[in-house]
């Protein structure tokens, strides 16, 4: 079924084949279909990495055969947190490239060092996963995305929020034409802070630190927005973004913002964007409010609806979603088995690429006090 360019896929929307191949200029590397797909994880500085190494061993269809990590004390804590084989360990990411020969590689270094675990994955023919957001600023994502076509690679972008059934119904209600023309989004994102949450040291040095993270709050949470509003306005770049940034606990981050908030405009919607690092509870949610009625997502699994008619809104449990679009690794081992197309939907580079425009607006116009306006990156 098409909507304009796009269909609806296992409660994803994609562009055709055809067309997201020739505007990505990129073929996933194909795994041996029926068998698990070799991926190697490059860094352990990302607190992500913990969830990763409890979901690997319950998950048959990848096969962990490599971890880089320079920081021999950091290796050797993972290693006795999850039982690992020594021989997994290497301190030198190409020699563990070169070794493994992986199918993909799962990143969870500093933001900044993401290009570098691209490129060196991506001159090797492998595919990557990295953590969100993809880059710290537009060059950077310039040049993954210029490896990945010359390599002709896949390279995603991971988010909690994806493998939200909440937010799949969502925009499958903006695809259905149940709320109308999109007006407004607003998305909320954040939690306490992370030095308030207790994430590990090596994980809050390098979130508090500008160049590695790109900023604070502001990108570590304005990503997910900036995602989601990306894919329902079907992939256009945004006319301008404008930010402001706080710092509201500059004994704890003096360095970074820690709430922020980013208004992206198109030409007939806007999305405000609302990270922080100072919410009383954790929260992910998204209000989607068109010209004929409006969805709110509430947490994973269920949204608050209103549309023509109706007298007042309600409650809804949205359907689960399907094999391959439940988590990251099964969704990773379908690209690279061909049997999904990331296409221009959540974890997309096409997708990514807009992002990181949205959230370097967002840093130069929180710097500037102004209003910057954008236009679509040049092919």
């Amino acid at each position: 079924m098409l909507k304009s360019a796009f269909c609806r896929i296992n409660g994803m929307f994609l562009l055709p084949t055809i067309a997201a191949l020739l505007l990505t200029g990129t073929s996933s590397q194909a795994a041996t279909p029926g068998t698990p797909i070799r991926v190697v994880i490059i860094g352990l500085v990302h607190g992500h990495a913990q969830g990763l190494l409890h979901a690997i061993p319950q998950n048959s269809r990848v096969q962990l055969v490599g971890i880089s990590e320079p920081d021999k004390e950091l290796a050797s804590r993972y290693a006795t947190q999850f039982h690992l084989d020594q021989k997994l360990f290497f301190t030198d990411m190409g020699t563990m490239l070169d070794q493994t020969h992986p199918d993909a590689a799962l990143v969870y270094t500093d933001i900044a060092d993401h290009r570098k675990a691209i490129e060196a994955a991506a001159s090797r023919g492998i595919n990557s996963m990295v953590e969100k957001p993809l880059a710290t600023n537009v060059p950077d994502a310039l040049a993954i995305r210029k490896a990945a076509r010359e390599h002709h690679v896949q390279v995603l972008t991971n988010y909690e929020t994806t493998w939200y059934a909440s937010n799949a119904e969502a925009q499958h209600e903006v695809t259905e034409g149940k709320l109308g023309d999109i007006r407004r989004v607003v998305v909320h994102d954040g939690h306490e802070g992370p030095k308030e949450i207790h994430v590990g040291p090596e994980f809050l040095n390098w979130l508090t630190d500008p160049e590695k993270d790109g900023a604070g709050a502001m990108f570590d949470f304005g990503c997910y927005g900036a995602d989601l509003m990306t894919v329902l306005m079907n992939g256009a770049t945004p006319e301008s973004v404008t930010a402001v940034a706080l710092t509201d606990k500059p004994d704890i981050y003096p360095k970074v913002d820690d709430d922020a908030t980013i208004i992206v405009r198109y030409p007939k919607a806007q999305a405000v964007l609302q990270p922080s690092w100072d919410w009383p509870f954790a929260r992910k949610d998204m209000e989607v409010y068109g010209s004929k009625g409006y969805v709110i997502t509430v947490a994973a699994d269920d949204l608050r609806v209103r549309f023509p008619g109706d007298k007042a809104e309600s409650e809804v449990k949205a359907p689960p979603l399907t094999d391959g679009r439940q988590n990251s690794l099964d969704y990773l081992a379908d690209v690279l088995h061909g049997k999904i197309d990331p296409g221009h939907d959540l974890t997309s580079l096409p997708t990514n690429m807009i992002v990181v425009q949205i959230l370097s607006a967002a840093r130069e116009s929180a710097k500037a006090g102004r209003t910057i306006p954008l236009k679509p990156l040049p092919e």
